[in-house]
């Protein structure tokens, strides 16, 4: 490959790609060739760079320029300007509030407290190409295992690191190891999950799409490690970009001698697999997971025996996420002793999150253990959009739990979180204005567990569709006293009782949310209000006759026709048939319609007379 003067690298995540990125690529084609530059410039699709507000993005070496929001129509000039007459393109550079410009990559503040371990690579090199991993030291950790380390030895390493699995569980990774390979098992599996199905997550799919051959290696260590000469790749259908590269990396690896028979000389021999699932929640789980892999319903199975004694096709088994295999190369290379410099006591390394929500900076970013939520959201997500005040935090998926501005300088690791009802789960990370409304925030993550229950075990089928319709009725403004205690009773049970981690973590949502935020279900419960405006059958609609002009285009839009009046007399909301769809709102020229937290007392009176007619009936 001859060297060129400029690499630009173009960021070719799924998020990118959404926004165009492929698009920007081609424009660049075009251009370079018509200005004969192609022999000049070497263009770069790289794996997901971070801050996916910013996307499409790209960054042009050697000086480390870093471009956002870049369209088609921007090509020619940056390739005029900075590549032709080295003046970069300042109005595509990153600003701050105060107009500060951050010319390179490294000067941005969403980066500076970001340490890359498992995402060292992503958005630095080419993910296709197996060349540019071994540049950057691929597959040297592998050698150094199959030739220097005795199995034993390699989870010894592992142990000393520290390191937990990331998946959600944060069980010490040295543990599955140990126990497989104490199993003398003659044929023994190890699986990665990248079943990634959290709501606001893709740590998992940005590191498979970025850097396969990562984590690819990491799994042939572990295997090395516990015995297994077949591993398999479990990956969600819905992420095709993260199984196309998963499965390139594979067979370039295989081509290369990387997989197969006596890999670096040694005895040890491996072959790599790629399995995808159909979409289902509970797959996550790591026995249901198993049984997808054989062909079976994704349904988990009681728990022991575990993994380790009984897994895949009843061999011993280890399961690992993606990213805690992303992170096996690093410590072999760098040492156990490094990789424990960072975090916490007992939650060393560092961990991917996916930050989402009402923040300025949302992406992709890797910080160390230890590192406090204020520091995280304000910090390295730049803070709230425009003048709204933060609310709440939800960690960890829809089995975490969410937290508050009390806990805004709790150190994240495992036992901080867990302490104060949140989880680190696999690492998604939703923030929350003031304008949320924490008894819908709850409902709706119900909702999806629901959705995602199997149905195999009756704490988790019967118990949270139970709690789904006492959040629907306090919602809807059919709440009454004892309706919080019950929820708190059924959640309690449900995660004591239930078979897998889905159903047992399921109510943690609801239950940090009564915890923390009992005054919002109380009144949704008592004054039959949501004060944020968010439930719509506990707000309503009302025309400002001072502020209405009288032209009646509320009227003629209503769906319902519930809105009459005249120039004269000024309109007026009929509130039994309204169906609070806000489009009268929307469509007010002079905005003399508001929305009003509260059930109407006309709704209130009719649920009475209706409440009462049926107890009569009943009687």
């Amino acid at each position: 490959m001859s060297l060129k003067r400029i690499d630009l690298l173009i960021c070719c995540g799924s998020g990118c790609i959404s926004s165009g990125a492929l698009k920007i690529k081609d424009q660049f084609h075009n251009v370079l060739q018509a200005k004969g530059l192609t022999n000049e410039i070497n263009i770069i699709e790289t794996g997901c760079m971070g801050p996916c507000d910013y996307g499409p993005v790209l960054v042009v070496y050697p000086e480390g320029i870093f471009y956002k929001k870049v369209t088609p129509d921007d090509v020619e000039e940056i390739v005029n300007e900075h590549f032709l007459k080295g003046r970069p393109v300042k109005r595509l550079m990153l600003q701050d509030e105060e107009e500060k410009t951050f010319i390179t990559q490294k000067e941005i503040p969403f980066y500076q407290k970001q340490v890359k371990v498992a995402l060292a690579n992503c958005g630095y090199i080419d993910p296709e190409s197996i060349e540019e991993y071994i540049a950057t030291g691929g597959y040297e950790a592998l050698g150094t295992v199959l030739t220097t380390l005795t199995p034993q030895q390699t989870i010894d390493i592992i142990k000393k690191s520290g390191l937990r699995g990331r998946g959600g569980g944060g069980f010490p990774t040295h543990l599955k190891w140990q126990m497989v390979h104490d199993n003398p098992a003659e044929e023994k599996y190890f699986i990665c999950n990248g079943d990634e199905g959290d709501p606001g997550a893709f740590m998992d799919r940005s590191l498979l799409e970025g850097d396969p051959h990562r984590v690819l290696e990491g799994m042939m260590i572990a295997a090395y490690a516990i015995g297994a000469k077949t591993g398999y790749f479990y990956i969600r259908a819905e992420y095709p970009l993260a199984i196309k590269r998963i499965k390139l990396a594979i067979a370039k690896a295989k081509e290369a001698g990387l997989t197969g028979n006596n890999i670096f000389g040694s005895d040890f021999s491996f072959e790599a697999e790629v399995r995808t699932g159909a979409g289902a929640f509970v797959c996550g789980e790591e026995t249901a997971l198993m049984q997808s892999i054989e062909g079976q319903r994704g349904n988990p199975t009681p728990k022991p025996p575990y993994p380790a004694v009984r897994g895949l096709y009843k061999k011993p088994t280890v399961v690992n996420n993606v990213e805690t295999l992303g992170n096996i190369p690093s410590i072999i290379l760098q040492g156990a002793d490094w990789f424990a410099s960072m975090g916490t006591e007992n939650s060393k390394g560092t961990k991917v999150f996916a930050l989402t929500g009402d923040i300025r900076n949302t992406g992709l970013v890797e910080v160390p253990m230890g590192i406090t939520l204020r520091e995280l959201i304000f910090d390295v997500g730049g803070g709230m959009i425009g003048d709204h005040k933060f609310k709440a935090v939800q960690l960890g998926g829809p089995s975490g739990g969410c937290l508050t501005t009390q806990h805004l300088d709790v150190p994240i690791d495992y036992e901080s979180l867990k302490e104060r009802g949140a989880m680190m789960g696999s690492g998604g990370v939703i923030v929350m204005n003031e304008e949320k409304c924490m008894v819908n925030v709850a409902k709706f993550f119900m909702d999806f567990c629901v959705d995602e229950s199997c149905g195999k075990c009756s704490p988790c089928k019967i118990g949270l569709r139970q709690m789904q319709e006492v959040l629907k009725r306090i919602e809807s403004g059919y709440g009454k006293e004892g309706d919080i205690e019950e929820l708190q009773r059924l959640g309690e049970t449900i995660a004591k009782l239930s078979l897998c981690g889905l159903g047992q973590t399921a109510p943690n949502p609801v239950l940090s949310t009564i915890r923390y935020f009992r005054d919002e279900y109380e009144a949704h419960i008592r004054d039959k209000s949501c004060a944020n405006k968010v439930c719509a059958d506990l707000m309503h609609y009302e025309i400002d006759k001072n502020k209405c002009i009288g032209c009646s285009l509320c009227s003629r839009k209503c769906p319902v026709s519930c809105i009459s009046g005249s120039r004269e007399e000024k309109y007026t909301i009929n509130q039994l048939p309204c169906i609070k769809c806000g489009t009268c709102m929307d469509v007010c020229p002079v905005k003399a319609i508001s929305k009003i937290p509260g059930m109407h007392p006309d709704v209130q009176l009719k649920r009475e007379a209706e409440k009462l007619q049926q107890q009569n009936q009943e009687e």
